[in-house]
């Protein structure tokens, strides 16, 4: 970063931090909203973008090689008048990454001259327009645009430091996008009585990012074409490079007829198991001293002191009106080797035993035992080590909540279901941005540690966050000769890290 940059950034710092240091407040006469007599003015020449950081991100995909990925992989128009595959594509992910929340926020920005020199676009498409781009696609053309994707995440992983490769864990789940619509073609209702469709969401672990999704009707269950797709991820991450390959999913995806396939190919896997009565009786069967204490590991290390811990609202109308409640006493954990049926190996099964009080108000009225199972042909770590691996899974349950209500892109804005399953792959390429914009920052140089620290906490931030941060920044555009240059208007804690990512996407990725 320049000396100047650094200069500008300071001061802009300083002047917030001035304003905001403790100070001993005396009684104020007036309260601090002051500001009076306030005039609206048009301005002639001066511009601004409510959402400066786009150029960034479109200067990443350019970086990164996606608009000529998308375009040499996708073939869905028959002549380009005016716009291009990547044209539409790119606004769908755009459009969510500026705090668009449905396909009608399109207009908003197609109506913005600022937004369009931003972009050097004349004009983008509306959404009417969009729509019939969603609806000219097959199978074949939504799976084209997956590989496209894919080159250009190939590209960025292969700025990774080694240690980025050590292994690749690939999580697995499905999630219901319901609808009200009664139209929509391949919409069917779900066990728990919902209309809508059953996406299939495979997520890379280590980055969050969405390797594939995949629209299903309804009324499909969760593992429907699931080891398809894991094998897909199998072969894009040694492609890249990966060292290990492991595989995660809850009890609808252990798949008992992959399992020795995977097993020979080297795949590592942590699949939840169907506690059903044959395992139920070896879980029993298992003598008291081959049970260890599970002891679960700490949500978060306490800086300070510790905090007095909030009074447990629910917890006391829960005994006041009598309800049911289930308290957990103690957890232990085993193991023992098992064959499922359609397998010729047996593999390792770690089980959790969980001893509960089911209580009705105050009173105890009896105690249970649950056993949850793990089925996996990891040898290596303990018992606990598994228990924990598995339940790291859930982060991805996050991924996906990011997906549904933070970019939108679990929604079925159109009426087919090859129509929505393409809005999904489009609107998921938001949330893909958001960890390529991540993993492309720089962490050597001197302060190479702090850098490491940064680039981090931008990998795992929410969407909402993220855009606040590196997308709503007050921007002033200015076309002058070949350049468009963003003069940002405003200061926030995260403009250094910004503008070390403007000064690495200079340039094209090569591979």
């Amino acid at each position: 970063m320049s000396q100047i940059r650094r200069q500008i950034l300071s001061r802009r710092k300083q002047r917030i931090e001035r304003r905001l240091e403790p100070r001993n407040w005396s009684e104020q006469d007036e309260p601090m909203f002051r500001a009076s007599n306030i005039h609206y003015e048009l301005s002639d020449r001066t511009r601004g973008l409510d959402c400066g950081g786009i150029g960034a991100v479109h200067q990443m995909v350019r970086h990164v090689g996606l608009i000529e990925a998308i375009n040499s992989h996708v073939h869905v128009l028959k002549a380009h008048m005016p716009y291009w595959e990547s044209d539409h594509v790119l606004h769908f992910a755009y459009n969510a990454l500026t705090g668009g929340t449905c396909m009608e926020d399109m207009e908003l920005r197609r109506q913005d001259e600022v937004y369009l020199d931003a972009l050097g676009a004349q004009r983008i498409p509306d959404p009417t327009t969009a729509g019939d781009f969603l609806r000219r696609f097959g199978r074949y053309d939504i799976e084209s645009l997956m590989s496209a994707m894919n080159v250009a995440r190939l590209r960025v992983w292969a700025k990774q430091p080694r240690s980025f490769f050590k292994e690749a864990t690939i999580d697995v789940d499905g999630t219901m996008t319901p609808t009200y619509g009664e139209c929509k073609e391949g919409m069917d209702i779900s066990h728990k009585g919902e209309w809508g469709y059953h996406p299939l969401v495979v997520t890379l672990a280590q980055t969050g990012e969405v390797l594939y999704v995949v629209n299903r009707s309804g009324n499909r269950p969760s593992h429907e074409g699931a080891a398809l797709r894991l094998d897909q991820a199998k072969v894009l991450c040694r492609r890249a490079g990966f060292q290990r390959i492991k595989f995660r999913g809850d009890t609808d995806f252990s798949q008992c007829q992959h399992l020795d396939r995977w097993d020979t190919e080297g795949v590592r896997f942590v699949f939840g198991f169907d506690a059903h009565p044959k395992l139920v009786g070896l879980a029993d069967a298992l003598a008291e001293q081959d049970w260890r204490p599970l002891k679960r590991r700490a949500k978060y290390a306490v800086c300070t002191e510790p905090r007095r811990r909030p009074e447990r609202v629910k917890e006391a109308v829960v005994v006041e009106r009598e309800f049911h409640n289930i308290r957990l006493q103690s957890e232990q954990v085993a193991e023992f080797d098992y064959r499922p049926g359609c397998c010729t190996k047996a593999y390792r099964i770690v089980v959790v035993r969980k001893n509960l009080t089911v209580l009705k108000g105050e009173r105890r009225l009896f105690d249970e035992v649950r056993y949850f199972f793990y089925i996996t042909n990891d040898r290596d770590s303990t018992a606990t080590e598994i228990v924990y691996d598995a339940n790291e899974r859930c982060n991805q349950e996050n991924v996906i909540e990011q997906l549904q209500n933070g970019v939108r892109a679990l929604q079925a804005p159109s009426n087919t279901l090859l129509s929505n399953w393409a809005y999904m792959v489009m609107a998921s390429l938001a949330w893909t941005l958001k960890a390529w914009f991540a993993l492309l920052l720089p962490e050597d140089g001197r302060w190479s540690d702090k850098h490491r620290g940064e680039k981090s906490a931008v990998l795992k931030m929410e969407s909402k966050r993220f855009i606040n941060a590196f997308i709503r920044v007050p921007a002033q555009v200015v076309r002058t000769g070949r350049r468009i240059v963003f003069r940002l208007l405003s200061w926030n804690p995260w403009q250094h890290v910004f503008l070390r990512a403007v000064d690495q996407f200079h340039g094209t990725l090569q591979r």
